[in-house]
């Protein structure tokens, strides 16, 4: 594992975001006109919350056909009553499924002209932005599906999208680089990087000061979300990084990888601490439980739950005849949702 600091990148500022700020010189947010409210993280690395491991041993709730392709992306609203699922198909297809009782509750059918990647739910609940290998990012009124435009920059595969905490920036990944929007005018607000390896996946930390991003060479990179700068580059993984997520802390970083391990790294030094082995193949996505306490990741070989305190494996989860692709809890920690190559989608629940 190596560290660097910024000097190789080639960060490029658009007239937007010096808008902001001069030049990301001065100490307030890229999006210090957006009245973002931002929180304190926690200093510890790893809080153990209760000593209940309240999703050790789920039980199957739900389990039915979702899509015609891959389920690519799966999101809950913030009230976990509605769980939102992006699929492979060329016509675009999202759909919006009750997880109390597994009913399809409706569908936007044809949201773009090709694969949907990834969907995200801003978290006040208002906006819906889903993103497409057709290059763009689309929002929709999560409250009646409307739509409401389309954010076209993007050269490439449109494959990963990340929303801060008060819902007023959406950030996307892509081969061409890491671009900013202003979820609130619904404008453009420049671009963080272009040109770097391809963006697989993107997390904000719970603060909202912290961008992580992992790319297609094993690299996850660490962004200042006040200065635009770059804080520290990590050669994490020796493949693909697939998925990055912050524990509720801010203090760590979980990464998973197709090299077959996941690894919980300390935000603030860039320090590896500990490396989670036995899946038998790529870590395709993973989830972190609201308290803290459980990790799922998904792949070839099932789901596998995580006790993120002592790092032991504690369950495995066999229902998918093929790949799991993604995986998602709900924000009151009651269900884990997941999806596969092979069309299903599953919902469990701890009672």
């Amino acid at each position: 594992m190596r560290s660097e600091g910024q000097g190789r990148d080639r960060t490029f500022v658009s007239p937007y975001i010096l808008a902001l700020v001069a030049a990301f010189t001065l100490p307030v947010p890229i999006w210090q006109g957006l009245n973002l409210h931002v929180t304190q993280a926690a200093n510890e690395v790893i809080t153990e919350t209760s000593a209940n491991k309240s999703f050790a041993n789920p039980q199957l709730l739900h389990s039915f056909i979702g899509h015609k392709g891959t389920v690519k992306s799966l999101t809950f609203s913030p009230k976990s009553n509605i769980l939102v699922s992006g699929g492979s198909e060329n016509e675009g297809l999202i759909h919006f499924w009750n997880p109390k009782t597994g009913r399809k509750l409706g569908s936007i059918n044809k949201a773009h002209k090709s694969a949907v990647q990834s969907v995200v739910i801003a978290p006040d609940g208002k906006t819906l932005v889903s993103c497409s290998s057709d290059y763009t990012i689309n929002l929709w009124n999560f409250q009646n599906k409307s739509f409401s435009r389309s954010f076209v920059g993007h050269t490439t595969n449109v494959s990963s999208l990340a929303v801060s905490p008060d819902s007023k920036v959406l950030i996307s990944g892509a081969l061409d680089g890491i671009r900013l929007w202003d979820l609130q005018q619904q404008r453009p607000l420049g671009t963080l990087v272009r040109f770097d390896n391809l963006i697989h996946t993107l997390a904000i930390s719970p603060d909202g000061q912290t961008l992580a991003s992992g790319d297609n060479k094993g690299v996850i990179k660490l962004w200042n979300l006040r200065t635009g700068k770059l804080i520290r580059r990590i050669v994490a993984h020796s493949q693909v990084v697939t998925a990055v997520a912050f524990m509720p802390n801010g203090a760590t970083l979980v990464s998973a990888s197709r090299d077959r391990t996941i690894k919980l790294w300390n935000v603030n030094k860039g320090t590896r601490f500990r490396t989670l082995t036995g899946h038998n193949n790529w870590v395709n996505a993973i989830a972190i439980h609201p308290d803290g306490q459980t990790l799922a990741s998904a792949g070839k070989d099932g789901i596998k739950l995580w006790d993120l305190t002592t790092g032991a494996l504690t369950n495995t989860l066999y229902q998918h005849s093929d790949w799991v692709s993604a995986i998602a809890f709900s924000p009151d920690g009651q269900y884990l949702a997941s999806g596969g190559f092979d069309r299903q989608i599953n919902i469990w629940r701890s009672y």
